[in-house]
């Protein structure tokens, strides 16, 4: 195992990573930029250091000043939690270059699964069904609506070096296509830097459900069940459940084989997310993540298991230990992403500071932030606050204690996106499990959120003055502590 690893990466995601390591007894370095000095990041690792100014491209994606923190601390490993360099090839080639171990997959893998163009390529070969479509670049209008009359209208353009949901458009009929093209284009060259593109068969009303993979390098793959992220908001999740309610016994072992068989087909080690459209009783391919996702607590709640241990101990090269038959699936779990968001205003990123906080707790509730009271939520990142994660014996519990936590959590000084997130636990076909990635548009949830916030006012408003009065009771107890030691010193 290792002495000490720098994790490459910031906030909540930061803290889980150095939590796991604190429990094998590892050492850990956090970088930190200079908008994130104060950040709890940077105050929880055992060092630290300043990696650049605010803007992610001078820090956190900054290769060159991150590899010398680690050689500057001598850690021997790295973690790139998800996002910024997570899903870098350059950046793992560089850690394997100066001998720091990547804790993440090789950056061959990496390569084959960082253009969708070529992923669709390896996973046909491997026998892997992928959405019907283009496994190469379309690059004119001819192409293009040759290969749209064959998979049928609507078809999605698609950048193949996107993510996220950037460069993505829609065609419903041949007349649009050519203008549709054109845009999917200039938006991928913008934000990629590469204006590749391909056609995808376009389902309207999908389900987007993910298997999470264990591999170790000894050649041993597993997955460790399923999740439903369909609840998406401009293809982006911002709920997810596990299992899935559209899942049976018979559904998982087949798509689960499919998902071992496509991370094996590319020679994956660690940690891994193989993502499906799931329609009508059919699933296809989507893309894969070769890294540690966003959602990873409600895999670990239902089965028991700590991923990011799994990813320490596969990196350090144990073998996985365990046997497809091990994994069991205990109970229901749910995800909310708290952002710092307005869903009344389209998802707007709300900056700020944060004057009051209080997260919720009690049965079943898990809380993983990097925020507290007095932290400001800068422009430059993310605005996730945290992950509020639920368990429960089945759906209909877990989902009454998302209820109740979601009613319990204050956060003051910033625009939340709370109000969305209890909108949905209340909602009828959320309730029965009819989920699709269009499920937000579908149930016209943002229209129900002002009554949403009005029915809960005067509960809010009781939690308002308990959290009032139990400031004043910290403040008078402090208070107190303070003159008692004052006075303890004037005797001394």
């Amino acid at each position: 195992m290792f002495n000490k690893v720098l994790v490459a990466n910031r906030g909540e995601i930061a803290i889980r990573v150095m939590r796991a390591c604190r429990e094998l007894d590892i050492a850990t370095v956090s970088v930190y930029s200079e908008a994130d000095r104060n950040a709890l990041h940077a105050k929880y690792a055992d060092e630290a250091y300043l990696i650049g100014p605010p803007p992610a491209p001078q820090s956190y994606l900054n290769i060159e000043a991150i590899l010398d923190a680690a050689e500057k601390s001598r850690a021997e490993a790295i973690h790139p939690g998800y996002g910024f360099l997570s899903e870098n090839p350059r950046f793992a080639a560089e850690c394997e270059r100066h001998g720091i171990k990547f804790i993440g997959p090789p950056s061959t893998a990496i390569t084959k699964m960082g253009s969708k163009i070529e992923a669709r390529r390896a996973m046909r070969k491997a026998g892997v069904p992928i959405v019907p479509g283009s496994t190469d670049r379309v690059g004119s209008v001819e192409e293009a609506l040759d290969l749209a009359m064959g998979v049928g209208y609507p078809v999605v353009i698609k950048a193949s070096a996107g993510g996220g949901g950037i460069g993505m458009r829609v065609a419903r009929s041949k007349e649009e296509l050519p203008a549709v093209l054109e845009s999917t284009q200039a938006v991928a060259k913008s934000a990629f830097g590469d204006s590749t593109v391909f056609i995808e068969k376009y389902f309207e009303r999908p389900r987007h459900i993910e298997f999470q993979i264990l591999a170790d390098e000894h050649g041993r793959t597993i997955h460790v069940g399923e999740r439903e992220c369909s609840i998406q908001r401009r293809h982006q999740k911002l709920i997810e459940e596990m299992p899935s309610p559209a899942m049976t016994p018979e559904l998982r072992e087949r798509m689960g084989a499919i998902a071992v068989k496509a991370a094996s087909s590319i020679g994956y080690a660690n940690a891994g997310t193989v993502e499906f459209i799931y329609s009508q009783g059919e699933f296809y391919f989507l893309e894969m993540n070769t890294r540690l996702q966003v959602e990873h607590p409600i895999t670990e709640r239902t089965t028991g298991l700590d991923l990011v241990k799994e990813q320490l101990r596969i990196a350090s090269g144990e073998d996985l230990g365990m046997e497809q038959a091990d994994i069991r699936i205990d109970g229901w779990a749910m995800e909310c992403r708290i952002n710092a968001e307005d869903p009344l205003n389209d998802f707007a990123p709300s900056p700020g500071k944060i004057t009051k906080y209080r997260s919720p707790g009690g049965p079943g509730i898990r809380i993983d932030s990097g925020v507290r009271m007095g932290y400001t939520i800068s422009p430059y990142y993310d605005s996730m606050i945290s992950k509020l994660v639920g368990w429960g014996r089945n759906r209909q519990e877990v989902i009454a204690r998302m209820r109740r936590a979601l009613s319990e959590y204050i956060i003051r000084g910033v625009t939340t996106n709370i109000p969305f997130h209890k909108a949905v636990m209340r909602n009828g076909a959320f309730i029965r499990g009819d989920l699709s990635t269009h499920f937000i548009q579908e149930n016209e949830i943002v229209a129900t959120i002002p009554a949403v916030v009005e029915a809960d006012r005067a509960r809010e408003e009781r939690l308002e003055e308990i959290f009032q009065d139990d400031r004043k009771v910290v403040a008078i107890s402090s208070a107190v502590s303070a003159y008692i030691d004052q006075e303890k010193r004037k005797a001394g």
